[in-house]
């Protein structure tokens, strides 16, 4: 049993050396084919009994099929005719990537006896990719001094295709400055190269593009294309220099630390890190050092320490500029130290008078003193002050001077002057100090009080009531204090007979003016008087006023009738014919009022009659007419009940009472009798009766009217003292007519009896 398990891993040995002599045998033959890249699947290949020398029996009866390593059929066998097919479209890229030629290795295997035939399937490339750039936009930054000729690589186009279908050519879109150069590297492969043609320029131009374009060799060939930028770069070809080779400049020795001393500039044409500057010192001593300091970017050179003329009176030094590129320029500062008046004058006051009194003249304010302890001209003075203002500087013995006024001084005009002493060295630079001070001014009693009018006219309505406030006088005084405060008073009338105290009183303290008793405009329709303001100043000033009082007139007064006459005796008749015309005058009421102006506006209605229509009485002007024709049936008594009214308000009136006969004619007797005619003695005695009555009427009319002219020309004559005429205001009413405030007869009416 042992002997024969032994046994058994010799005898598969041997076994195994069999099969492998076997098919080192079998694989002895080999078969090639070649086939285009994206044809279409079942495309022929080849005939494989054909190729290899095999009968199309042997393959089906040895059952003849193809194999391959990476599990993957991109070839089948039809074992009837022995044709070779494309399982799959190829793409030789996925295949074979770069790799040229692209050959696919198969086998074929067939039994009794095993057999594997090598099959070789070369895929052919077809220009099916267009070359293409990886990037889109390539960005060059030349340096502007970049001699002519000079080459610049660019990015190559990438082709998955190979052979006479890969990136053939470069092309560029025309330009004046650059060419396209193909380069071919030890693998092969073609890229690009930029070659300079002619010189470039940052300050002409700082930039170019153009188009670089690949063409691969298929046929048609395909093309790709990229945007070139081209940045010039500007060259540090400029050193720098300065705005002056030489700066000489002065400061004070006593200038505060980090002021200004000099600011040196300079320039460099180039751009970029190239034109930019920093400023330093070269070959500096220790003392410039402590001393200044330079601001690298600005050249601005600055105090560090205290200068001391006495010490140092100048410092040189060389300012460096350096660019980004290492160039440098230099400049040479000289900096002077200017010697200084360092102290400035003292002023010591002695006396100081304030307030001073108005109206004084050459009046001693201050007594001071000046000096500078500085010598030379810095310890010469000048002292001064303001020259709008009234004082002066007198000078003294030994620097002492007084300030006095110039003239005398208005405290109205300005109270207080505030004064500024200036003493001035006469060094460089001036030093000057100031002594502020403020001069009051006391009032002196040199200003009387003045009313705010020269004249002031009120206005009272007549009849009002005891101690009215009428009105104000007021009165200023420029003065202050006691010199400004204002009494008032009411200044004695030359004109004795008008009793003013009983009239008016004044508030002695602000000037208010009352009225002491009720006023009545019929009776005193204006008066006047002078008042005076007084101050309490030492000696007393005063001013008067005049003030005019006006009575204004309210209607209390009504209406009186003057014709005919209504005093209760016996009856006015008036006679009127019969055979009057309408429109007959038949009489005029005659009334007149008190008041004035529209209060003494009269109107008057017809307000009862014995026969309505028969008579009418005109609003105007008080005349009695007839209305229309006068008849036989008409009564011959009747009685007229007229009313006169007055514009006021409220407006007031009287009532006029008139009897009119009709007659036949004026000789008719005055009251005819029912009997028989009387004798002609009666007659007679009747008329004379009648004419008499006639006569007694017409002398009383025109004593009305010589008494009306008589009451009017005395009022328009106290009017006239006084100053001032009453007149309405505003416009008559439509329905009224003006009579001169006084009643209704008009100049022109003229009363004609027959």
């Amino acid at each position: 049993m042992e002997n024969g398990g032994a046994c058994t891993p010799q005898i598969r040995q041997v076994l195994l050396l069999f099969v492998l002599l076997g098919m080192s045998q079998a694989v002895s033959e080999t078969g090639s084919f070649s086939v285009a890249e994206e044809m279409q699947s079942g495309s022929f290949v080849g005939n494989l009994a054909k190729d290899l020398g095999l009968k199309v029996r042997e393959l089906s009866s040895r059952g003849a099929q193809v194999v391959s390593k990476d599990k993957k059929q991109h070839l089948q066998l039809d074992i009837n005719n022995g044709d070779l097919l494309l399982s799959e479209t190829l793409d030789r890229e996925e295949l074979c990537g770069s790799t040229e030629p692209c050959v696919l290795y198969f086998q074929v295997l067939m039994k009794n006896p095993t057999q594997f035939l090598q099959i070789e399937l070369q895929v052919r490339d077809i220009n099916d990719h267009s070359p293409v750039f990886l990037e889109k936009e390539m960005l060059l930054e030349i340096p502007e001094n970049s001699p002519v000729g000079a080459v610049f690589l660019l990015e190559s186009a990438k082709d998955l295709d190979v052979g006479i279908n890969a990136v053939k050519s470069y092309t560029i879109s025309s330009n004046s400055h650059f060419h396209i150069k193909m380069r071919v590297n030890p693998d092969n492969r073609k890229y690009p190269e930029l070659v300079l043609d002619k010189a470039l320029d940052y300050e002409e131009q700082p930039e170019l593009s153009f188009i670089l374009t690949a063409l691969d060799g298929g046929s048609p060939p395909r093309s790709g294309t990229a945007l070139v930028k081209v940045m010039v770069v500007d060259v540090n070809d400029n050193s720098p220099e300065f705005q002056q080779a030489f700066y000489e400049v002065e400061i004070l020795e006593n200038s505060i630390l980090g002021s200004l001393v000099v600011t040196v500039s300079a320039w460099d044409l180039d751009s970029g890190t190239n034109g930019e500057l920093s400023y330093t010192f070269s070959h500096a001593s220790e003392d410039i050092h402590k001393t200044f300091e330079i601001h690298q970017k600005s050249g601005e050179i600055t105090l560090r320490a205290p200068l001391d003329f006495e010490s140092i009176e100048s410092y040189s030094m060389i300012i460096q500029a350096t660019d980004g590129g290492g160039l440098f320029g230099k400049s040479t500062v000289r900096i002077q130290v200017m010697d200084v008046n360092d102290n400035a004058p003292e002023i010591t006051v002695s006396s100081i008078t304030s307030p001073i009194p108005e109206n004084t003249p050459e009046t001693v304010v201050m007594v001071f003193s000046i000096q500078d302890i500085d010598s030379g001209e810095n310890g010469r003075i000048v002292c001064s002050i303001p020259e709008d203002l009234p004082f002066v500087l007198k000078s003294s013995v030994e620097n002492y001077y007084t300030l006095e006024t110039e003239r005398p001084l208005d405290r109205e005009s300005r109270a207080e002057y505030n004064i500024s002493i200036t003493a001035t060295d006469l060094g460089t630079p001036r030093l000057k100090t100031e002594y502020k001070i403020t001069v009051r001014v006391s009032d002196v009693n040199d200003n009387a009080p003045a009313f705010t009018q020269t004249s002031y006219t009120l206005f009272v309505r007549e009849n009002n009531s005891p101690a009215l406030h009428i009105g104000s006088v007021s009165a200023t005084d420029r003065d202050s204090g006691t010199n400004a405060q204002v009494t008032y008073s009411l200044l004695p009338l030359q004109d004795t007979h008008m009793p003013l105290a009983s009239l008016v009183s004044i508030n002695a303290d602000n000037g208010h003016l009352f009225a002491l008793r009720s006023l009545d405009y019929e009776a005193l329709q204006a008066f006047e008087f002078r008042v005076g303001a007084t101050d309490r100043g030492s000696p007393a000033l005063s001013s008067e006023a005049l003030v005019r009082v006006l009575v204004l007139d309210a209607n209390d007064n009504s209406p009186f009738v003057l014709y005919p006459l209504q005093n209760g005796s016996a009856p006015c008749t008036e006679l009127v014919p019969r055979a009057a015309e309408p429109g007959y005058l038949v009489t005029k009421v005659v009334a007149v009022d008190g008041d004035s102006g529209q209060n003494a506006w009269l109107s008057f209605q017809l307000l009862k009659a014995t026969e309505p229509g028969l008579f009418g009485v005109w609003a105007h002007n008080g005349e009695v007419r007839t209305a229309r024709l006068l008849s036989e049936r008409d009564a011959a008594k009747h009685r007229l009940l007229v009313l006169v009214k007055d514009n006021g308000e409220p407006p007031r009136s009287a009532t006029a009472t008139l009897h009119v006969l009709l007659v036949d004619g004026f000789s008719q007797p005055y009251l005819p009798l029912p009997e028989a005619a009387p004798a002609q003695a009666q007659a007679d005695s009747l008329t004379v009766y009648l004419v008499v009555a006639l006569a007694s009427v017409s002398s009383l009319f025109l004593f009305s009217v010589l008494l009306f002219v008589a009451v009017r020309l005395c009022r328009r004559r106290r009017a006239a003292s006084v100053g001032r005429c009453s007149v309405p205001e505003g416009p008559f009413p439509g329905h009224l007519m003006d009579v001169s405030g006084t009643g209704t007869l008009s100049q022109s009416y003229r009363y004609e009896a027959i």
